[in-house]
C-alpha cells in the first residue's frame, strides 16, 4: 500500500515506522521539507520525503493526517482536490488546557476534516494512546494486543485502516460510522484527564465484558 504522511511529528514517526516495516511505501510530507527528509531517513525502508502537496499528490491510497487539531482542517482544505477518493486517516485529539474538548458542541475534528475535503473518505483511529504506545513492537499488554476503535462511513476505507491497525500489532474494533468520531475524541479527553490529571487507571472504570450487562448476564 502507498501511504502519504502529512506531518513530521511524533505520531507520524511512530505509526509510519510500523508501516515501513510491514512493507508499505511511505511518503513523508511536511511544511518543512528538511524535517520530512530527517524523518524519512529515520524510517529508512525506502521512505521518501516531500512537501505537503507533493505527498498528497503522490498517488497514495491512504493519507495519514498526523497534524495538530488547529492546523488539520486548514491543511486538508488546501489539499482537498488531491485528496479526492483517498482514505484520510485522522489521529488528532482536540484537547486543550484543563483537558477541555476544543470542539465543544460543534463538529468533531474528524467531521471538520471531512468538511474540508469532501471527496476524501475520513476514518478516525489511533487517537486513544500516547505516541510512545504506538512505538511498542507490538503494543501488547498482559498477553493481549491493544484494541483500536475505528470509525468511518466507507467500507473500503475501513478495510484499509483495519489492515494498518494490524500492521501496528493491534486489533481493530468496529466503532461505527464517522458520527461516532466525536465520542472517540471525548473519550480521549476523559482518559487523558484521568491518566495525566488524576493519576488514575482509566481501564479500571469499566467492568469486564462478562459483566457489561450486569453480573451473570450477557
Amino acid at each position: 500500500m502507498r501511504i502519504a504522511v502529512l506531518g513530521t511529528g511524533n505520531m507520524a514517526d511512530a505509526l509510519a515506522t510500523h508501516w515501513v516495516r510491514a512493507g508499505h511505501e511511505v511518503i513523508v510530507g511536511g511544511r518543512d521539507v528538511r524535517r520530512a527528509e530527517r524523518l524519512a531517513a529515520r524510517l529508512s525502508g525506502g521512505a521518501r520525503p516531500a512537501g505537503l502537496r507533493a505527498a498528497a499528490e503522490s498517488g497514495a491510497e491512504v493519507v495519514l493526517a498526523a497534524l495538530p487539531f488547529g492546523a488539520g482542517a486548514e491543511v486538508v482544505r488546501d489539499l482537498s482536490t488531491a485528496l479526492e477518493g483517498k482514505v484520510l486517516l485522522d489521529v488528532s485529539n482536540p484537547v486543550g488546557p484543563g483537558f477541555r474538548l476544543l470542539t465543544g458542541t460543534g463538529p468533531s475534528a474528524a467531521r471538520r476534516l471531512a468538511a474540508a475535503a469532501p471527496g476524501a473518505h475520513v476514518v478516525k483511529a489511533f487517537n486513544l494512546c500516547h505516541e510512545d504506545v504506538w512505538r511498542m513492537r507490538p503494543p501488547v499488554f498482559d498477553g493481549r494486543p491493544l484494541a483500536v476503535p475505528v470509525c468511518g462511513d466507507d467500507g473500503n476505507a475501513l478495510a484499509r485502516v483495519r489492515e494498518l491497525v494490524r500492521d501496528v500489532g493491534c486489533e481493530p474494533v468496529a466503532a461505527g460510522g464517522l458520527d461516532r468520531a466525536g465520542l472517540l475524541e471525548a473519550t480521549a479527553a476523559l482518559f487523558i484527564a484521568l491518566w495525566v490529571g488524576e493519576g488514575a487507571d482509566a481501564q479500571a472504570i469499566a467492568p469486564p465484558l462478562s459483566h457489561a450487562a450486569g453480573p451473570g448476564r450477557r
